[in-house]
């Protein structure tokens, strides 16, 4: 596409609230702008379900015993690091809030301090298998924020991860020890 083509759509988008644009610093020249999927984005006027019936199905099949739990959280970790190799933000603060959203959290990032993330999850993509199996689901999302840690910030702790009800959401993080991304 041509670029005033791109622009009229992201124009678009970011007046339907779909996507946030962002100025990123350069050592030289203008600011660069970013594109990033909102965090209230509600692409289907409904908040996203991510795949619901086999997450259901799977969330279903896994006992949530310690031993099962433990490896559920090693898988969650891998995947996580997965993400977090993708992330386009040298920023971790900012490359965990756009998984987040990307995933469907609809985070809500509290700005300071630097170097901590507390945020809330506005949103459950996966409610209907929390539904199935809480402890399981929770779990692995537990270990895919421990996984963009991992590889985006290995020196930062997961401090809080308070699931809540999926209907409701709210379920609550907290990171420590963020290094500040320099200005």
């Amino acid at each position: 596409m041509h670029p005033n083509g791109v622009r009229t759509h992201l124009r678009r988008m970011s007046e339907a609230g779909l996507v946030v644009r962002r100025r990123s610093a350069q050592p030289r020249g203008r600011p660069r702008d970013e594109w990033a999927i909102s965090p209230t984005a509600q692409p289907g006027v409904e908040p996203p379900r991510a795949y619901g019936a086999l997450a259901r199905w799977l969330a279903r099949a896994i006992p949530a015993t310690p031993q099962r739990l433990a490896e559920v959280e090693a898988t969650g970790r891998l995947v996580g690091r997965e993400l977090a190799s993708s992330a386009a933000s040298p920023s971790p603060r900012r490359a965990i809030g756009d998984q987040l959203t990307a995933l469907g959290f609809q985070p809500q990032v509290e700005p300071e301090p630097p170097e901590r993330l507390t945020c809330r999850l506005r949103n459950c993509p996966y409610r209907d298998s929390v539904r199935e199996n809480q402890a399981v689901v929770c779990e692995l999302h537990r270990g895919l924020v421990r996984g963009m840690l991992d590889q985006l910030a290995p020196d930062a702790t997961l401090d809080r991860f308070v699931p809540h009800d999926p209907d409701q959401a709210g379920c609550e993080i907290e990171i420590g020890g963020l290094a500040p991304t320099p200005a």
